[in-house]
């Protein structure tokens, strides 16, 4: 069964609420009004990613004097980024100790930025509380906290499960749930705020060149050792590039078509009852309401003071089995899926208990609902570094729906490869001790004979078809 291609992020897209704020300064913006001919370091994508890229490179000594181009194919932040779940959590067991280890760093590193530079990105420390309801989701979940107490207690110490039906109500869970696990470390933000943030800053210090409606179509290597990528707007040529693509990257990198495959979510904001109180966590539900156990349901809620528009929105996603319409493969964040759309309006007044006016109330009220692309990888791990026999050309993607915790610090690795080679490291030598200093997790790193491997697991088709947990935790 083979996956097709990506295509390039449609022109028009749904309405994201977390654009309904945009940041003026970015919307259109080209620092130079032609698109330079060439540069020492081009990245293509402006979400967390691209952003956190830049940034790093801004930050290191070793890319002073060096000119960076940021290439974005719609808006800056408009595709995964800027239409997400709001979450920066952590996944504590879903997958080895050394990625719960490198998520938790992740989510720290944010947390700083945040601090330190005072972004107004509504960032509020919570805890993250995913609710199961199936006792076999639940059991699952057990089996894998269990695991995580035997090899890595220092993380385990951080997950706690409950099932009383008192203490499931202090987190205003429905009876009914199985029971919950609680994490510490997680945040809940509006992520566009932040990158927007950040890029601005970019733009302004000097240190990137931005363009945005500038979509790559094609990217052609020379025997130069440059690579040439062409726009609508003409071409620029560069020894280094790095595809912050995620979802999209196939439609540049045909043979990634079946490694990181573009799925599209729905995700809404709801206002909640009237009268309602602030929810005291982040959520997620897994096996909800006849939902497949494979791909949760996600929940953060906006504040009710102290910001633009405090209504408290519940930005609600998820409600992939509900659907209607296709989403694996699909790369169109130009269309709502009214059946995903109208369970996430109505669960929440089954799965928690919302306080305020919710008698007769059947379903929330939509602020607004949308669509976004996330990028699944076939073995469920980001992919980071160089494309094997692309010289120069380096990728960093494949979130399977949980970038916000890994995309920063996944910027900060790809930054340090390029650099470390470009200076003459050895680029295994280098990845390896990245992996011992905790920079990186190994499963992530991008080798010819990881791509064997990934190879001769299901599709993400066939996985999701098989019910494979695929975390799609926003």
């Amino acid at each position: 069964m083979k996956h097709e291609r990506a295509t390039l992020p449609t022109p028009t897209s749904t309405n994201s609420f977390w654009h309904s704020e945009p940041n003026e300064f970015l919307l259109g913006h080209r620092t130079t009004q032609e698109l330079p001919a060439e540069a020492d370091i081009v990245i293509v994508g402006s979400g967390i990613t691209g952003t956190s890229a830049a940034r790093f490179l801004a930050e290191d000594e070793r890319a002073q004097g060096k000119s960076i181009v940021v290439l974005e194919a719609r808006e800056a932040c408009w595709g995964a980024t800027g239409r997400n779940g709001g979450h920066c959590q952590p996944l504590l067991f879903d997958r080895s100790s050394e990625v719960a280890e490198f998520e938790l760093k992740n989510v720290a590193a944010v947390r700083s930025y945040v601090q330190q530079n005072n972004v107004p990105c509504e960032w509020r420390d919570v805890a993250g509380c995913r609710t199961f309801w199936t006792e076999e989701a639940m059991k699952e979940a057990e089996k894998e906290i269990d695991h995580l107490k035997n090899i890595a207690p220092e993380i385990a110490q951080y997950v706690t499960i409950t099932k009383d039906k008192e203490e499931l109500k202090k987190h205003r869970v429905a009876p009914d749930c199985i029971g919950a696990t609680l994490s510490a470390g997680a945040a809940s933000l509006w992520p566009y705020k932040l990158i927007t943030f950040i890029l601005k800053k970019l733009v302004t210090d000097g240190h990137i060149n931005l363009q945005t409606t500038t979509p790559v179509t094609e990217i052609n290597g020379a025997s130069d050792g440059k690579h040439t990528l062409h726009t609508p707007r003409g071409s620029i040529t560069s020894k280094t590039v790095i595809l912050a693509t995620n979802g999209y990257t196939s439609a540049l990198l045909p043979h990634f078509a079946d490694l990181i495959v573009p799925v599209r979510g729905e995700m809404s904001a709801l206002f909640p009852p009237n009268n309602a109180t602030l929810l005291p966590n982040s959520y997620g539900m897994v096996a909800a309401l006849g939902q497949p156990a494979n791909n949760d349901d996600y929940l953060i809620q906006r504040p009710f003071s102290g910001v633009p528009n405090p209504a408290g929105h519940l930005m609600f996603g998820g409600g992939r089995g509900a659907g209607n319409l296709p989403n694996i493969g699909i790369s169109d964040d130009s269309v709502i899926d009214e059946g995903a759309a109208a369970y996430l309006r109505g669960a929440l007044l089954k799965v928690l208990e919302l306080d305020g006016e919710t008698e007769g109330v059947r379903e929330l009220k939509a602020a607004q609902q949308w669509t976004g692309i996330m990028g699944y990888s076939r073995d469920d791990h980001p992919w980071v570094g160089k494309v094997p026999g692309k010289e120069g050309l380096w990728l960093c993607g494949g979130y399977t729906g949980h970038g916000m915790p890994n995309g920063t610090l996944c910027g900060k690795a790809v930054v340090d490869m390029v650099l470390g080679e470009d200076s003459g490291e050895d680029l295994g030598v280098l990845s390896e001790r990245m992996v011992e200093k905790g920079d990186i997790p190994k499963s992530y790193l991008l080798t010819k004979e990881r791509i064997d491997r990934a190879r001769s697991l299901l599709t993400v088709l066939q996985q999701d078809e098989q019910g494979v947990h695929m975390n799609g935790v926003v």
